[in-house]
């Protein structure tokens, strides 16, 4: 029987049939941009793979990597891969604590420096002693630089092969409930969920598009490692862009023209009220309603977002709230949504072009399983499924069904055609004091459908009631203090409250929105790296102030 086919074997067949097509493009800053070959590429790869393996680290030797993403990100992970390790990707925005966990938990033999905004605070994590490589963009770090490795070292030659089961990547969750666990992901596992996935033509791009995308989400976690990074790995023709900073983003939107965008339900709120800054809501809706002008205003706007040449547009991570799916597809862009977990490497569920209903996640992908629990918990099987979590044996123990389905957390129910809708997060259900349930997701989500707002976040253990804390979006965050910010703001999420909760039965009612003072930032603490809310922690930060809030008149309360 013929070895399986596993990401390392396509890369080495594009290096053979596309050396030299262009793969990944680089801004360097300056303006200036750098376009690397597949022949490149692999060029790069295979003498740091031959520098890897010259420093006798034993086999499957856990390396880690602290960068944003960037042409070199794919570089280390095909050297660290070709060399016979298995990558640890961290997130690039982690705490010093987590940082430091990581590195230890996984027992890191190296530790690739990419670049950072917070490397001053990261670098006291580093234990003495561990051997580290700085990549190009980095902060300088003192250590030996990727640019002088590749300069004396001589390319590893022939196709260096892994056994399928060996370990690809440990991918550490990014830390919404506790402590992050390392997720072990195999060679036939990520190949499998790719494979899967670009059979499903539901999904493909039309005939004669070429496929082009942007990386900017973090790479660290499974969603753009696995659609983004070993899908383009896979697939090999697909011409892959890179952002330089959070400034220039739309400079390098516009300059990769992506076929195929994907991005999370903060961003594409963001994108909306960036719109809305320049043209209010009601004006662009009227608009829109004209026939002929409205397609060309719609236009327009997918344009001045550097959209307008995009294909499939996809939002995952979180649930994105329908109003905002709608608002796009009214635009003439065709948002999907899909559903997907680090535990099954992002690969399970999708809305297709023939196939999507405003608040469901679609259909399972090929290969996947789905069933409800009694509890109403979503069990799913996926080809991209872990092989457990990294010396943590009694969580793999209570993590799977008899045969072999996954216990996702989610709570959903299945839809028009079989597609799933996402009711809530098992973990995050909470009792009143009246001893009745509420699910905070589905409530979050009528809240978000209003651009003046950001984050919300349900909560109210314990209370006679549910509230809601909510994030104003800018530029009103920013003029949170003003006393005619206060009346508007006001006298939107008044009726906003009351619309909401006119929609909910009456134990799900919330007693009141909070608005909060500071916004909720990675940097704070308060999201964490994919944009998820730590609830534990806001709650906690919130608790003695409660009774104050209960007892205040109004619906709206400032804090």
């Amino acid at each position: 029987m013929p070895e399986p086919k596993l990401i390392l074997d396509y890369a080495y067949e594009h290096e053979a049939t596309l050396a030299d097509k262009v793969f990944l493009t680089q801004p360097f800053g300056g303006g200036k941009v750098v376009d690397y070959t597949w022949r490149e590429v692999m060029d790069q790869s295979r003498r740091m793979a031959a520098h890897l393996k010259s420093l006798g680290l034993p086999p499957g030797a856990r390396i880690a990597m602290l960068a944003k993403n960037s042409a070199h990100f794919f570089m280390v992970d095909l050297a660290v891969w070709m060399a016979g390790g298995t990558t640890v990707a961290i997130f690039p925005t982690e705490t010093a604590e987590n940082v430091r966990f990581v590195l230890e938990h996984s027992e890191a033999s190296l530790l690739f420096i990419g670049k950072l905004d917070t490397w001053a605070q990261q670098k006291i994590a580093v234990p003495p002693g561990l051997a580290c490589i700085e990549m190009p963009f980095a902060p300088h770090t003192g250590y030996e630089t990727w640019d002088a490795i590749i300069a004396r070292t001589s390319p590893l030659a022939g196709r260096p092969s892994r056994d399928a089961d060996d370990l690809a990547m440990l991918l550490y969750t990014s830390g919404s409930t506790g402590q992050p666990k390392g997720v072990m992901q195999s060679f036939a596992r990520i190949t499998g969920a790719i494979e899967c996935g670009l059979s499903d033509t539901h999904t493909a791009l039309p005939a004669g598009v070429e496929a082009r995308g942007i990386s900017y989400l973090p790479l660290a976690h499974s969603f753009e490692r696995g659609v983004v990074e070993c899908r383009a790995l896979v697939l090999g023709d697909c011409h892959i862009f890179f952002a330089e900073s959070l400034d220039t983003f739309l400079t390098d939107l516009r300059r990769a023209r992506p076929t195929t965008f994907i991005s999370v339900p903060r961003l594409w709120l963001k994108f909306q009220q960036g719109v809305f800054a320049k043209m209010p809501p009601k004006k662009l809706n009227m608009l829109l309603k004209i026939p002929f002008l409205g397609k060309k205003v719609a236009k327009k706007v997918l344009t001045g977002l550097g959209l307008d040449e995009v294909r499939r547009a996809y939002s995952a991570s979180a649930p994105i709230p329908p109003a905002l799916l709608e608002w796009y597809r009214r635009l003439g862009l065709n948002l999907l949504e899909g559903y997907g977990m680090t535990e099954d490497f992002a690969y399970s569920h999708r809305s297709t072009p023939e196939s999507s209903t405003a608040g469901y996640v679609g259909l399972p992908s090929p290969g996947v399983e789905v069933r409800i629990s009694d509890e109403g918990e979503i069990l799913v099987k996926s080809p991209g499924q872990l092989v457990g979590y990294y010396k943590q044996p009694e969580l793999d123990a209570v993590s799977f069904t008899e045969d072999g389905f996954f216990h996702t957390g989610d709570l959903g129910e299945f839809g028009p055609g079989g597609q799933l809708r996402i009711t809530g997060r098992a973990k995050e259900i909470f009792k009143t004091a009246k001893g009745e349930y509420v699910a905070p997701a589905p409530i979050e989500n009528r809240l978000l459908a209003n651009p003046m707002l950001e984050h919300a976040m349900v909560s109210g253990l314990g209370q006679s009631a549910p509230y809601a804390i909510v994030v104003l979006a800018e530029p009103w965050q920013s003029q949170r203090d003003d006393a005619s910010t206060h009346a508007r703001v006001e006298a939107e999420l008044g009726p906003l409250l009351a619309e909401v909760n006119k929609a909910l039965v009456p134990h799900e009612r919330l007693r009141m929105l909070v608005v909060t003072r500071e916004p909720w930032t990675m940097e704070s603490g308060d999201l964490t790296p994919t944009m998820k809310i730590k609830r534990s922690r806001i709650e906690k930060a919130v608790a003695p102030k409660l009774e104050g809030w209960y007892a205040a008149q109004g619906s709206v309360i400032w804090a």
